[in-house]
């Protein structure tokens, strides 16, 4: 699914693979929640992002399926990858994989609000800034 950003002039792409082994109810529910994922983590970002979701389904002998999710956010600077989600529930493997997405992205791209960078640059400029116009410091 491709979105024109027309004030970039580029394209977000928010891409499926393995859409194809769900049912159409699990595929319209896989489709909205991760479109609305998708926005969250590009206002996260501030940033253009595509994104890839591959879904995985196996069922072995028994009657029940196991979903595993890997989805992959490429923003301009760093690739972030989440393999950890796997589950029997469709839905709730696809909130752990965003959940474990945006916790990556909260974690690489903070911002150290605590400890300002200005404090350490250019410690003998403002060393000069504070000295009485009298005394001449080291």
């Amino acid at each position: 699914m491709k979105k024109e950003v027309p004030k970039y002039g580029t394209q977000q792409v928010l891409q499926f693979v393995g859409l194809n082994s769900l049912t159409i109810e699990e595929q319209d529910a896989v489709s909205t929640i991760a479109t609305k994922e998708y926005e969250k983590a590009q206002r996260a970002l501030k940033n253009t992002l595509s994104m890839v979701v591959h879904i995985k389904c196996y069922e072995k002998e028994g009657g029940r399926k196991k979903y595993s999710l890997h989805i992959r956010a490429i923003a301009p600077t760093k690739i972030i990858e989440s393999c950890k989600s796997h589950d029997w529930d469709l839905i709730r493997a696809l909130h752990k994989s965003f959940q474990d997405i945006h916790n990556q992205i909260a974690h690489v791209f903070k911002g150290n609000a605590t400890r300002p960078s200005t404090l350490n640059k250019d410690k003998s400029k403002r060393r000069h800034e504070f000295n009485l116009k009298g005394t001449d410091g080291p």
